[in-house]
Protein backbone atom coordinates (compact mmCIF):
# COMPACT_ATOMS: atom_id res chain seq x y z
CA UNK A 1 0.00 0.00 0.00
CA UNK A 2 2.90 1.98 1.01
CA UNK A 3 4.73 1.76 -2.37
CA UNK A 4 1.48 2.32 -4.54
CA UNK A 5 1.07 5.57 -2.36
CA UNK A 6 4.06 6.87 -3.04
CA UNK A 7 4.05 5.75 -6.93
CA UNK A 8 0.30 8.07 -7.00
CA UNK A 9 1.98 10.88 -5.44
CA UNK A 10 5.09 11.34 -8.07
CA UNK A 11 2.75 11.09 -10.75
CA UNK A 12 0.16 13.28 -9.28
CA UNK A 13 3.19 15.64 -8.46
CA UNK A 14 4.59 15.26 -12.27
CA UNK A 15 0.82 15.76 -13.68
CA UNK A 16 0.00 18.85 -11.64
CA UNK A 17 3.51 20.53 -12.02
CA UNK A 18 3.57 20.87 -15.88
CA UNK A 19 -0.16 22.15 -15.79
CA UNK A 20 0.95 24.61 -13.41
CA UNK A 21 4.01 25.95 -15.64
CA UNK A 22 1.84 25.87 -18.62
CA UNK A 23 -0.78 27.62 -16.34
CA UNK A 24 1.22 30.43 -15.86
CA UNK A 25 2.74 30.79 -19.28
CA UNK A 26 -0.28 31.04 -21.04
CA UNK A 27 -1.13 33.91 -18.18
CA UNK A 28 1.87 35.73 -19.15
CA UNK A 29 1.42 35.69 -22.47
CA UNK A 30 -2.09 37.10 -22.15
CA UNK A 31 -0.79 39.41 -19.72
CA UNK A 32 -3.56 38.32 -17.04
CA UNK A 33 -3.51 40.63 -13.73
CA UNK A 34 -4.00 39.30 -10.61
CA UNK A 35 -4.60 42.75 -7.54
CA UNK A 36 -2.94 44.84 -10.38
CA UNK A 37 0.90 43.44 -10.21
CA UNK A 38 2.30 42.55 -13.23
CA UNK A 39 1.58 39.60 -16.01
CA UNK A 40 5.31 38.35 -15.29
CA UNK A 41 4.61 38.64 -11.32
CA UNK A 42 0.91 37.16 -11.85
CA UNK A 43 2.54 33.95 -13.43
CA UNK A 44 4.91 33.58 -10.62
CA UNK A 45 1.75 33.59 -8.34
CA UNK A 46 -0.08 30.98 -10.13
CA UNK A 47 3.06 28.87 -10.07
CA UNK A 48 3.79 29.23 -6.20
CA UNK A 49 -0.01 28.54 -5.87
CA UNK A 50 0.62 25.39 -8.32
CA UNK A 51 3.64 23.86 -6.29
CA UNK A 52 1.42 24.62 -2.91
CA UNK A 53 -1.49 22.40 -4.09
CA UNK A 54 1.08 19.60 -5.18
CA UNK A 55 2.06 19.60 -1.39
CA UNK A 56 -1.37 20.10 0.02
CA UNK A 57 -2.31 17.16 -1.95
CA UNK A 58 0.49 14.88 -1.10
CA UNK A 59 -0.23 15.68 2.76
CA UNK A 60 -3.88 15.11 2.31
CA UNK A 61 -3.58 11.82 0.44
CA UNK A 62 -0.94 10.53 3.30
CA UNK A 63 -3.11 11.54 6.14
CA UNK A 64 -6.22 10.01 4.24
CA UNK A 65 -4.37 6.96 3.10
CA UNK A 66 -1.92 6.00 5.81
CA UNK A 67 -2.17 5.18 9.30
CA UNK A 68 1.22 5.60 10.13
CA UNK A 69 1.74 9.27 8.61
CA UNK A 70 -1.40 9.96 10.65
CA UNK A 71 0.33 8.59 13.98
CA UNK A 72 3.71 10.49 13.58
CA UNK A 73 1.40 13.86 12.29
CA UNK A 74 -1.33 14.20 14.76
CA UNK A 75 -0.02 11.66 17.71
CA UNK A 76 4.16 11.09 18.14
CA UNK A 77 4.92 14.66 16.74
CA UNK A 78 3.05 16.69 19.32
CA UNK A 79 4.40 13.98 22.38
CA UNK A 80 7.43 15.19 21.16
CA UNK A 81 7.19 18.51 21.39
CA UNK A 82 5.25 18.25 25.31
CA UNK A 83 8.84 16.02 26.11
CA UNK A 84 10.57 18.75 24.60
CA UNK A 85 9.00 21.33 26.60
CA UNK A 86 9.38 19.40 30.00
CA UNK A 87 13.06 18.74 29.23
CA UNK A 88 13.30 22.53 28.75
CA UNK A 89 11.41 23.34 32.57
CA UNK A 90 13.85 20.59 33.76
CA UNK A 91 16.82 21.99 32.98
CA UNK A 92 16.05 25.28 34.70
CA UNK A 93 16.69 24.47 37.98
CA UNK A 94 19.79 22.67 36.88
CA UNK A 95 20.83 25.11 35.18
CA UNK A 96 20.29 27.79 38.30
CA UNK A 97 22.28 25.29 40.57
CA UNK A 98 24.80 25.31 37.51
CA UNK A 99 25.33 29.08 38.14
CA UNK A 100 25.08 28.34 41.73
CA UNK A 101 28.39 25.89 41.84
CA UNK A 102 30.20 28.37 39.11
CA UNK A 103 29.82 31.41 41.69
CA UNK A 104 30.95 28.86 44.41
CA UNK A 105 33.95 27.73 42.33
CA UNK A 106 34.92 31.95 41.61
CA UNK A 107 35.13 32.31 45.35
CA UNK A 108 36.67 29.41 46.35
CA UNK A 109 39.75 29.99 43.31
CA UNK A 110 39.73 33.80 45.25
CA UNK A 111 40.69 31.93 48.68
CA UNK A 112 42.88 29.81 47.40
CA UNK A 113 44.91 32.85 45.78
CA UNK A 114 44.85 34.22 48.87
CA UNK A 115 46.03 31.44 50.60
CA UNK A 116 48.95 30.61 48.13
CA UNK A 117 49.28 34.78 48.71
CA UNK A 118 49.97 33.80 52.18
CA UNK A 119 51.79 31.38 52.04
CA UNK A 120 54.16 33.18 49.78
CA UNK A 121 54.28 36.04 52.35
CA UNK A 122 55.05 33.44 55.02
CA UNK A 123 57.91 32.02 53.23
CA UNK A 124 59.27 35.38 52.62
CA UNK A 125 59.29 36.31 56.28
CA UNK A 126 57.58 39.52 56.43
CA UNK A 127 54.01 38.62 58.09
CA UNK A 128 53.99 40.55 61.27
CA UNK A 129 50.42 40.01 62.46
CA UNK A 130 48.41 36.59 61.51
CA UNK A 131 44.98 36.30 60.53
CA UNK A 132 42.60 36.03 63.94
CA UNK A 133 45.78 36.84 65.59
CA UNK A 134 44.69 38.29 69.17
CA UNK A 135 46.01 42.25 68.97
CA UNK A 136 44.46 43.64 72.25
CA UNK A 137 42.65 42.78 75.52
CA UNK A 138 40.42 45.38 77.54
CA UNK A 139 38.44 45.19 80.47
CA UNK A 140 34.86 47.12 80.03
CA UNK A 141 32.85 47.60 83.32
CA UNK A 142 29.76 48.49 82.31
CA UNK A 143 27.22 50.45 84.34
CA UNK A 144 24.85 53.14 83.93
CA UNK A 145 27.59 55.79 84.04
CA UNK A 146 29.90 54.89 81.19
CA UNK A 147 29.94 56.32 78.17
CA UNK A 148 30.03 53.74 75.84
CA UNK A 149 31.56 55.81 72.67
CA UNK A 150 34.04 57.30 74.33
CA UNK A 151 35.14 53.74 76.38
CA UNK A 152 35.48 52.51 73.24
CA UNK A 153 37.52 55.33 71.60
CA UNK A 154 39.91 55.08 74.53
CA UNK A 155 40.26 51.45 73.70
CA UNK A 156 40.45 52.03 70.43
CA UNK A 157 43.57 54.33 71.12
CA UNK A 158 45.36 52.43 72.64
CA UNK A 159 45.24 49.44 70.60
CA UNK A 160 46.24 51.43 67.32
CA UNK A 161 48.97 52.71 69.46
CA UNK A 162 50.03 49.08 70.41
CA UNK A 163 49.82 47.78 66.97
CA UNK A 164 51.43 50.61 65.12
CA UNK A 165 54.48 49.60 66.51
CA UNK A 166 54.34 46.17 65.41
CA UNK A 167 53.06 47.03 61.68
CA UNK A 168 55.06 50.42 61.18
CA UNK A 169 57.55 50.48 64.03
CA UNK A 170 59.50 53.60 62.11
CA UNK A 171 56.48 55.96 62.13
CA UNK A 172 56.89 58.15 65.45
CA UNK A 173 53.58 60.26 65.16
CA UNK A 174 50.11 58.47 65.76
CA UNK A 175 48.41 56.91 63.12
CA UNK A 176 44.64 55.27 63.09
CA UNK A 177 45.74 52.03 60.97
CA UNK A 178 42.89 49.94 62.69
CA UNK A 179 39.94 49.56 60.50
CA UNK A 180 36.55 48.65 61.92
CA UNK A 181 33.01 47.39 60.53
CA UNK A 182 30.48 49.63 61.48
CA UNK A 183 28.39 46.79 62.46
CA UNK A 184 30.46 45.46 64.68
CA UNK A 185 30.85 48.88 66.73
CA UNK A 186 27.09 48.76 66.82
CA UNK A 187 26.87 45.44 67.97
CA UNK A 188 29.64 45.73 70.45
CA UNK A 189 27.93 49.23 72.08
CA UNK A 190 23.73 46.92 72.07
CA UNK A 191 25.57 44.36 74.01
CA UNK A 192 27.74 46.97 76.03
CA UNK A 193 24.49 48.25 77.18
CA UNK A 194 23.59 45.89 80.12
CA UNK A 195 25.28 46.33 82.79
CA UNK A 196 28.33 44.03 83.78
CA UNK A 197 31.45 43.24 83.35
CA UNK A 198 33.27 42.54 79.55
CA UNK A 199 36.25 42.16 78.17
CA UNK A 200 36.92 42.98 74.67
CA UNK A 201 39.76 41.24 72.35
CA UNK A 202 40.48 43.02 69.22
CA UNK A 203 41.26 40.17 66.00
CA UNK A 204 43.04 40.74 62.76
CA UNK A 205 41.57 40.08 59.90
CA UNK A 206 43.93 39.34 57.73
CA UNK A 207 47.57 38.36 57.56
CA UNK A 208 49.26 41.82 57.95
CA UNK A 209 52.98 42.79 56.67
CA UNK A 210 55.47 45.08 58.03
CA UNK A 211 54.76 48.24 56.78
CA UNK A 212 51.09 48.09 55.78
CA UNK A 213 49.08 51.35 56.74
CA UNK A 214 45.97 49.17 57.65
CA UNK A 215 44.85 46.61 59.52
CA UNK A 216 41.41 45.06 59.33
CA UNK A 217 39.78 43.65 62.76
CA UNK A 218 36.91 42.26 64.19
CA UNK A 219 35.98 42.25 67.96
CA UNK A 220 35.13 38.99 70.07
CA UNK A 221 33.45 40.55 73.01
CA UNK A 222 32.85 37.95 75.80
CA UNK A 223 31.37 38.27 79.54
CA UNK A 224 34.10 38.60 82.05
CA UNK A 225 33.12 35.92 84.55
CA UNK A 226 34.87 33.15 87.01
CA UNK A 227 35.46 30.12 85.58
CA UNK A 228 38.17 28.22 87.56
CA UNK A 229 39.73 30.14 90.37
CA UNK A 230 43.33 29.85 90.70
CA UNK A 231 44.26 27.06 92.85
CA UNK A 232 41.45 25.01 91.92
CA UNK A 233 41.21 21.29 91.02
CA UNK A 234 39.64 21.06 87.36
CA UNK A 235 39.55 17.55 87.00
CA UNK A 236 41.19 14.51 89.56
CA UNK A 237 41.88 10.85 89.70
CA UNK A 238 42.13 8.98 92.40
CA UNK A 239 45.43 6.30 91.81
CA UNK A 240 46.02 3.72 94.40
CA UNK A 241 49.60 2.61 95.35
CA UNK A 242 49.54 -0.49 93.61
CA UNK A 243 47.51 0.86 90.79
CA UNK A 244 49.10 0.80 87.68
CA UNK A 245 47.48 2.51 84.28
CA UNK A 246 48.08 4.02 81.09
CA UNK A 247 47.61 7.41 79.84
CA UNK A 248 44.80 7.01 77.38
CA UNK A 249 42.72 6.32 81.00
CA UNK A 250 43.70 9.05 82.55
CA UNK A 251 42.66 11.24 79.48
CA UNK A 252 39.53 8.94 79.31
CA UNK A 253 38.36 9.70 82.91
CA UNK A 254 39.33 13.35 83.00
CA UNK A 255 38.17 14.54 79.91
CA UNK A 256 41.11 16.92 79.29
CA UNK A 257 43.07 16.77 75.93
CA UNK A 258 46.40 14.28 75.75
CA UNK A 259 48.82 17.44 75.80
CA UNK A 260 47.44 18.54 79.03
CA UNK A 261 47.48 15.10 80.33
CA UNK A 262 51.26 14.83 79.34
CA UNK A 263 51.87 18.37 80.87
CA UNK A 264 50.50 17.09 84.06
CA UNK A 265 52.08 14.12 84.62
CA UNK A 266 55.47 15.95 83.54
CA UNK A 267 55.36 17.83 86.55
CA UNK A 268 54.17 14.99 89.07
CA UNK A 269 56.72 13.11 87.40
CA UNK A 270 59.56 15.82 88.60
CA UNK A 271 58.33 16.35 91.70
CA UNK A 272 58.94 12.55 92.10
CA UNK A 273 55.42 11.11 92.99
CA UNK A 274 54.60 9.35 90.02
CA UNK A 275 56.91 7.09 87.71
CA UNK A 276 55.70 6.84 83.71
CA UNK A 277 57.50 4.57 81.43
CA UNK A 278 56.82 3.36 77.74
CA UNK A 279 54.29 0.08 77.28
CA UNK A 280 55.92 -2.83 76.31
CA UNK A 281 52.98 -4.10 74.62
CA UNK A 282 52.59 -1.04 72.58
CA UNK A 283 55.07 1.33 72.17
CA UNK A 284 52.77 4.43 71.67
CA UNK A 285 51.31 4.00 75.03
CA UNK A 286 52.82 5.33 78.12
CA UNK A 287 52.41 3.23 82.23
CA UNK A 288 51.66 5.87 84.88
CA UNK A 289 52.26 4.21 88.13
CA UNK A 290 52.25 6.12 91.83
CA UNK A 291 55.32 6.32 94.08
CA UNK A 292 55.73 5.20 97.59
Amino acid sequence: MAWILIILLILLGGLIAPFGDLLGTKIGKARFSILKLRPKRTATIITIITGGVISSTSIGLLTLFSEEFRQRLFVDIPLLEKTLDESKKALIPLQEEREKLEKKIVQKEKELNLLKSDINEFRQGNVVIKRGQSLFIAEINSNKNLNIKLELAKINKSANKYVQKIVIPSKKEPANILLWRPSDISEIESRIEKEGNWILVIKSSANVLKGDDHVFVFPELLENKFIVQKGGVITSTILKSSDICNISRIVDESGLSRSTVYKILRKLEDNNLIEAFQSESDKRESIVSLKV
